[in-house]
Parts: C-alpha cells; sequence; structure tokens
C-alpha cells in the first residue's frame, strides 16, 4: 500500500452490511476516515433512508436486496450474485464485511472473484451459535464445516470483538489464530459523547437497545416492576426500536402493554443518543450475550455507570466495581441490588461515570480502533 506524508493513496475499499442504518451507527466514521485517508469507499448494503446522505459523504452507494432473515434458497443466492457483481463493478482492493451473513455470503464470494483483501468482522456470534433452539442448532451444524473452510486463506482476516467469541470459535474449529484479529468494538466519538453538566431532581434508568429478548428487555422490565413495589421514585426507559426480523423480537403489544401498565416508557429509536445519556442516571443493561456494544461504550464516555450480567461482551466494557457493576447472568434480585444501590449512592455513580470515560478514552476512542483497524488494512498491501 502506498503511503505518503501518512495518508494511504489509490486503495479501494468495499464495505458490505446488511443495512444502511447499521452503517451509518457503526462503521460511518470509519469510512469517513478512510477517505481522508486516500482511500475510495463503497458500501454495499439494502437502504431504507440514507442513500443520500451517503452519497454526499463521497460514499457509494450500491443496493443489496438483502433479507436478513429469508429462508428462500433462491433469495440467498440472488444475495451472494449481487455480491460477486457488486465487485466486479467496483474492483475493491479490500472488501471489509461486518456481521454473520454478510461475512459469510462474502466469504463465499471469494470464490468466484479475485480479491486481494478480505476483512470479515464479526460484531458478535449471536442467535445462531447462542441460541438453545433447535433450529439454531441446525443451522449452526451446517454452518460450522463450512465457515472452517471460509475463514482460511492469507489474503483473508477475521477480526471479532472479544475473548470470549474467541474462544468459543476455536473450541468449534473454526478459526486459526494466525489470521484473527481482535479488535474491541466499532469505537466511539469521546468529542460527541462527552460527560453531562447538570443533573436533574429525577431518577431516570434507561436501556438502549434493540427490543429483543436476548438484550434482556424483560429483565429490565422486572428490574422496574420491583422499584414500583417498593416505591421507589424512579422513571424506566427502553430506548431502541424492534427488530421484526429477529426472532427474539419483543412484540409490539407486548412493549405497549408494559408503557400502558406504567412499568417502563418506550422511546423508541431516539437519533440524539447523546440527550438520552445526559437525561439518564444509570444504563442497566442486562444482555444475555454481546459483541461489543457500542451502546455501552456511548454510556461509559458520557460518564454513565452501568450494570450489566457479566456475560461476553459486557465484561470488556464494563469492569466490576471500575466503571460499573457486574452482576450474576440472569440474576433480577442481584440486578435490582445494584441498580438500586447506584440510585441512593450519587458519590458512587460519579466515580464510576468518570472512571467509565477514562477506560473509553484509553481504550475505545474512535482514534484507537480505527488505527488498529487500518493495520488490518495494511497487511495486505
Amino acid at each position: 500500500m502506498a503511503r505518503a506524508a501518512g495518508r494511504y493513496f489509490l486503495k479501494k475499499i468495499l464495505f458490505i452490511v446488511s443495512e444502511d442504518w447499521y452503517f451509518v451507527s457503526h462503521r460511518l466514521n470509519l469510512a469517513t476516515t478512510a477517505i481522508n485517508k486516500g482511500y475510495e469507499v463503497a458500501l454495499l448494503s439494502k437502504y431504507t433512508i440514507h442513500s443520500d446522505y451517503l452519497d454526499s459523504l463521497g460514499i457509494k452507494t450500491i443496493d443489496w436486496p438483502l433479507e436478513r432473515k429469508s429462508k428462500n434458497p433462491l433469495l440467498e443466492i440472488k444475495a451472494i450474485y449481487h455480491i460477486i457483481k457488486a465487485i466486479n463493478f467496483f474492483k475493491p482492493d479490500i472488501i471489509h464485511s461486518v456481521a454473520l451473513k454478510p461475512v459469510l455470503y462474502t466469504a463465499i464470494s471469494r470464490i468466484f472473484t479475485n480479491i486481494d483483501g478480505l476483512v470479515l468482522a464479526l460484531g458478535g456470534l449471536g442467535f445462531v451459535f447462542h441460541s438453545k433452539t433447535k433450529y439454531a442448532k441446525f443451522i449452526k451444524f451446517i454452518l460450522t464445516p463450512l465457515l472452517r473452510v471460509l475463514f482460511i486463506g492469507d489474503k483473508v482476516r477475521l477480526i471479532i470483538q472479544n475473548d470470549d467469541d474467541m474462544r468459543l470459535l476455536k473450541s468449534f474449529r473454526i478459526i486459526k489464530e494466525d489470521n484473527v484479529r481482535v479488535i474491541r468494538g466499532a469505537g466511539v466519538d469521546v468529542n460527541i459523547f462527552t460527560p453531562k453538566h447538570s443533573y436533574n431532581n429525577h431518577h431516570l434508568v434507561v436501556l438502549p437497545a434493540r427490543m429483543l429478548w436476548d438484550k434482556g428487555v424483560g429483565d429490565f422490565v422486572a428490574c422496574a416492576k420491583r422499584c414500583i413495589d417498593q416505591r421507589i421514585n424512579v422513571r424506566f426507559a427502553l430506548v431502541g426500536d424492534q427488530d421484526i426480523h429477529n426472532p427474539e423480537c419483543i412484540s409490539k403489544t407486548q412493549l405497549n402493554e408494559w408503557v400502558k401498565t406504567g412499568v417502563v416508557e418506550w422511546w423508541g429509536r431516539v437519533e440524539d443518543m447523546v440527550k438520552v445519556y445526559h437525561a439518564a442516571d444509570v444504563v442497566c443493561f442486562p444482555s444475555y450475550h454481546e459483541g461489543l456494544p457500542k451502546s455501552l461504550l456511548e454510556a461509559a464516555s458520557c460518564e454513565l455507570p452501568i450494570v450489566a450480567y457479566n456475560v461476553s461482551g459486557c465484561r470488556e466494557v464494563v469492569g466490576d466495581a471500575e466503571n460499573g457493576i457486574l452482576v450474576p447472568f440472569r440474576d433480577e434480585s442481584a440486578l435490582f441490588s445494584a441498580v438500586l444501590l447506584l440510585l441512593n449512592d450519587k458519590v458512587l455513580r460519579h466515580s464510576l461515570g468518570k472512571r467509565g470515560r477514562k477506560k473509553v478514552l484509553e481504550k475505545f476512542s474512535n482514534e484507537i480502533i480505527f488505527k488498529k483497524t487500518m493495520t488490518v488494512w495494511s497487511e495486505f498491501q
């Protein structure tokens, strides 16, 4: 890869992401940084509302008719065909694919194309590897030997976000360590997600996540109910959209029932998350498994203390008694006690919050994560 004065030149990178909203949320800053470094950038994705915006930033948009939860083999073949078509059209030097389905289909596509560098980034192993359902076990049975073949080669680098996922993939003999890189998260803009400077008279606990059962939404609601039963003056707010293509999606009927009974508020998707974090006192994030949750990085950067289960991904961000409280998995009593402890101790909330921002500045900022990612790209020079 040619360099001059710290800049990269004449390299074309194609991002492959299932939907444009996820790219804007998790990879847009990386893409614009790449443009500033001299890369030509394109995005293959299913577009909703962000196509014109991305074009205005100099990112070439290529539509991808992907159905995330389709079981129709013809549609899946069509999705792979469109990757091959995009590769032949854009002729990238490097492909950076994100999340399991795009990663899998990109890896298959390389059989039919000539790719100099293939970066496969798994945000987390998700439903297929963590669910105990028969369907998930069947998919995992089919997928595991396929991934063993697709994830090898000098032109392939696999990015994973936490050590637990590394151990799990090794236990299935899917990966070889020489082509795996651990990069913890997608980064956070510490100049946008800044500490709040004023405090509220009324307590607010938030869960920033998609409305999925395995994000611990039910556990969060149970915690809120305990507070109501004990007449504790605090509001609980769910902040995030449904994900109707995910098997773990919580129905709108259920969400509205919780709201109707006054247990929690449901704010839906909020564009300005900084305002959410500045309004909150505690982030309660009882997710069952994660890659490395961006919402927790953003919350920590805003100096919010975090309560989470001691599970993969969360324990990478939250150090127990360092910048939050980790409680045993699915222990709703411990979850409630931890939230209550923070609500009753303003000094503890502030001290944990300050250490959280310090941790983000030292380990998780955009600058740190982007440098590590571009180092992986440079391995294909």
